[in-house]
Order: C-alpha cells, then sequence, then structure tokens
C-alpha cells in the first residue's frame, strides 16, 4: 500500500516537462584592454593592482613593503621565503592572527574585479577571508570580459570549492558610511603578471 508522499512523488515524476536545452548566449567580443579594465574596476571597489613581470617582482615589492613578519602565508611555491609557518594548521581558528595571505587565482573578471580561487589553491579553505590583507598573483593573460565568460571558463570543472572575491571586505550602513575589512580582508592586492 502506497502512502500520501509516494503518490504525489509519483504523481510529479509522471508530469515532468520534456527537457529543452539551454538557450546560447552569444557575447560579442570586446573591444577594451582587459588588463586595464580589470584595474580600473578593481581600483573603484577599493582593491590595488601591481603590474609585474615575474615571482622576482613580487619578491622585491613585498621585501620593501612589508616590514613586518607577523603571520605570513603564501600557498605559492614560488614565494614561500614569505611563510611565518612551516604547516598550515587544520582549525581554521588557529589562522585569525594572520597577517598577510597571499594566495594564486585561475582567473580575473574585468567587468567586476573579481578573481576566481578553488581549494586546490589554497593551504586552508578560510584564508582569503581571515586575513588581515590578502594578495592575489593572476596572469593578466587569463582575465574574461564578464560573468557570462567566467561561468563558460569554469564550464564542468571539478571541484570542492570555488569562490569569486572581488575587492577587500565591505559594508555600509544606513548613513552610507563605507567600511573596508568589517568581515573580512582589510585590503586586497591583485599583482598582475604581464606575459
Amino acid at each position: 500500500m502506497s502512502t500520501a508522499r509516494e503518490r504525489i512523488l509519483n504523481a510529479v515524476r509522471a508530469n515532468q516537462p520534456a527537457s529543452t536545452p539551454l538557450p546560447e548566449i552569444i557575447i560579442p567580443a570586446s573591444e577594451i584592454d582587459l588588463s586595464t579594465k580589470f584595474t580600473e574596476t578593481l581600483n573603484n571597489i577599493g582593491g590595488k593592482v601591481i603590474a609585474v613581470n615575474n615571482y622576482a617582482d613580487i619578491l622585491n615589492y613585498l621585501e620593501e613593503a612589508t616590514a613586518t613578519r607577523l603571520l605570513n602565508i603564501s600557498s605559492i611555491p614560488e614565494l614561500q621565503q614569505l611563510r611565518t609557518l612551516d604547516h598550515i594548521p587544520r582549525m581554521p581558528h588557529s589562522l585569525q592572527d594572520t597577517e598577510l595571505a597571499i594566495i594564486k587565482a585561475k582567473f580575473g573578471v574585468a567587468e567586476n574585479g573579481a578573481v576566481w580561487i578553488t581549494e586546490d589553491l589554497l593551504d586552508q579553505r578560510v584564508l582569503p577571508f581571515i586575513c588581515q590583507h590578502l594578495m592575489v598573483v593572476l596572469d593578466a593573460s587569463s582575465i574574461v570580459a564578464n560573468m557570462h565568460q567566467a561561468y563558460e571558463k569554469i564550464g564542468m570543472e571539478s571541484y570542492g570549492y570555488g569562490a569569486f572575491i572581488a575587492g577587500p571586505s565591505k559594508t555600509a550602513d544606513i548613513e552610507q558610511s563605507l567600511v573596508l575589512g568589517a568581515h573580512g580582508s582589510r585590503s586586497m592586492t591583485i599583482f598582475l603578471i604581464n606575459a
């Protein structure tokens, strides 16, 4: 004897609409310089872009700009000498005192200044959000024009965790007072590596 639940579910299964293919979205080729647009957008939302040629330029910049030896974490093999931890703790809360996190992004989006990161690029998922200052290394040739192209690029990629991050953490109250770093990193710097 079937229950009311089974009868309802069987009725729903029997009355499914026919599958239709998703519409094709055609986006005209952009005439803008994607690196320039990405830089302008990120600057407008409180981030900073530094054009570099290689990892040596990044190291030179960081040696001059960051005299602090507080907790620094880099998940990029070429920048391991910046790390002040031998290993990343398993408990996310133990990273609460992280001053600087340096990670790599898969690609960037020019229209909103976002970067796409996945867990294979991170030592710990919470790292970009728990640190005081976030620095991201991005290949300039990997920038796409808009989110349509970003989702097309992600496609059916297999990943357990992924996030778009655009600029430092921001919040504003009803009086329109903007506060950076209220519930995430206080600053976001992108090192844009030009091929």
